[in-house]
């Protein structure tokens, strides 16, 4: 019986409650990825605390952007310095100003090398720390949350028998179609470092193609050093496909308002502006300068975390497309300031940069086309001149001219007119910024926030201990049972059998038919002589 005071509601909060939360806590293993890569997963992992859960953090001890106050962290020494991990990637950062490597040949033997060979030989430093590895034997954790840039983490994953989940914007080489068996057709799915749209002429499907191979050939070379740390840890010879394989869940920080449309996998996740957060109240500092722009409005210019400076040719050259243009720019930058920078240019060391692009007066972003920044234009309907640097930039930035919402623009070829006509097109061509306005549309128009897509997909692993239901049984098969050439070859070889059969009876069939009575004949004639 009810008590007639029992409020009618409550059964309904009860149900909300258990749907929305906190259920059976777990614990969960991180192992990230230093610089950009931490924005997003930092979110994911402070949500999955908020609702409960035991999280580890597995750093360097030495780091740009990790750490922080809200979970436990367990650090490992490593043998370089901070100053050492700068050098090295401003060595690659400057070479990007001049030369950009935007091959896989080109990143095993140019300036990246040393800064890959340092990340990767962290995975041997956290693995001679005896003490660290007890404890995370010892542990019992549901899962591993990582990011796969440093291999360290799923080699981590094996090594503990442990469901793994990761988030990445993409799989550096063919490892995402071997690691989760998914098709990707060379023939219309653009390869990294292509430049090209999904639609390819016959000359852009043969450099697509050459790029597919230089990929097999190479990039096993490229991952050597961290091939050869995972074989040592888990004492057996080992390929980054066996690496790749087990893991249950793959989040993808893209989704297809930004990537061409291709072939997924069911444990294949879309959580495409993850990073983009309702808008804040702008500083009283930051107001000011948006107030002060006028009717004219402003650019946000920003080219990344991790790059900070310009050599100071280019910077003048920008210096000076920027004050030829009406509208306020906002630029983050840390360089020496350019002798020409004009009074509508402003310089700050840190910008707040989606409160800035949801402002209404934004009217264009400059940006280098890293996944972040593409994705805040995306969100907040800004149209972008876009100067990719490395990486996955150039084909992000060609993915956004391929949709009309943004114009790029090479770094090391242009001038200031080139800059200057670039901020005026997407400025006041009307086009430009509707196209970005419908893609923002698109983007928004979803059944669940991208952030709580990752966080129900990483307690879904912790929960069942994996997603084996999910992976598909082309893992255990050979490449020629996947590429179905046994069976080719059996079938073949019936259809042979059967021609080579009915050949010979046909054969058989006419010599028996016509070659009985020609001797006849012969004889007949032989005869009558």
């Amino acid at each position: 019986m009810v008590p007639a005071d029992f409020p009618a509601s409550l059964p309904l909060c009860l149900c909300l409650l258990l749907v929305s939360g906190f259920g059976r806590a777990g614990k969960l293993l991180v192992v990230p990825m230093d610089g950009s890569h931490w924005f997003t997963m930092q979110m994911v992992v402070e949500k999955l605390i908020h609702r409960g859960h035991e999280v580890v953090v597995v750093i360097p001890e030495v780091s740009w952007q990790l750490g922080s106050l809200n979970f436990t962290v367990k650090t490992f020494s490593i043998s370089h310095t901070l100053d050492d991990l700068n050098h090295e990637f401003k060595i690659f950062a400057q070479t990007q100003w001049k030369t950009p490597e935007q091959s896989i040949r080109s990143l095993m033997t140019g300036s990246a090398k040393g800064f890959f060979e340092l990340i990767f030989s962290h995975c041997r430093t956290l693995f001679n720390d005896k003490k660290l590895v007890e404890y995370l034997k010892q542990t019992s954790f549901d899962a591993v949350f990582l990011d796969p840039f440093n291999v360290c983490g799923l080699t981590v994953a094996k090594y503990l028998s442990l469901p793994s989940v990761i988030l990445a914007k993409g799989i550096f080489c063919h490892y995402l179609e071997e690691g989760a068996q998914c098709p990707s057709l060379p023939s219309y799915v653009p390869r990294l470092f292509s430049k090209s749209a999904d639609t390819m002429t016959f000359k852009k499907r043969v450099w697509n193609h050459l790029i597919y191979f230089e990929e097999r050939a190479f990039c096993s070379y490229y991952f050597k050093t961290a091939v050869e740390i995972a074989s040592e840890v888990l004492q057996t010879p080992v390929t980054l496909t066996d690496l790749y394989s087990p893991v249950s869940i793959w989040l993808l920080r893209t989704d297809f308002v930004l990537e061409f449309p291709r072939p997924v996998m069911p444990n294949m996740v879309f959580v495409g502006g993850i990073n983009c957060l309702q808008r804040k109240p702008l500083s009283k500092e930051f107001e000011a300068y948006v107030n002060a722009s006028g009717e004219h409005g402003i650019v946000v210019f920003s080219l990344g975390s991790m790059v900070s400076e310009i050599p100071e040719k280019k910077a003048m050259e920008i210096a000076e497309a920027l004050g030829r243009i009406p509208q306020t720019v906002l630029w983050r930058y840390t360089g020496t300031r350019p002798s020409n920078l004009a009074k509508n240019t402003i310089l700050v060391k840190w910008l707040p940069q989606n409160d800035l692009l949801g402002h209404p007066k934004a009217r264009a972003f400059i940006t280098h086309s890293g996944s972040h920044g593409i994705y805040e234009g995306i969100c907040n309907g800004v149209p972008m001149v876009m100067m990719p640097l490395f990486g996955d930039q150039m084909d992000n930035a060609k993915r956004m001219e391929t949709r009309g919402a943004g114009v790029t623009l090479n770094v090391l070829e242009m001038t200031a007119d080139d800059l200057e006509n670039a901020l005026k097109t997407v400025i006041n061509n009307k086009s430009y910024k509707e196209n970005i306005m419908r893609l923002s549309s698109l983007h928004k128009d979803r059944p669940i926030e991208p952030l709580d897509l990752a966080v129900f997909w990483v307690e879904y692993v912790m929960r069942h201990k994996g997603a084996p239901h999910l992976r598909p049984a082309a893992h255990d098969l050979t490449w020629y049972q996947y590429h179905s050439l046994d069976v080719i070859g059996f079938l073949l070889a019936i259809v042979l059998t059967v021609v080579f059969i009915v050949y010979k009876s046909c054969a058989y069939g006419c010599r028996k038919c016509f070659g009985g009575k020609g001797r006849v004949k012969k004889s007949h004639k032989s005869k009558t002589h």
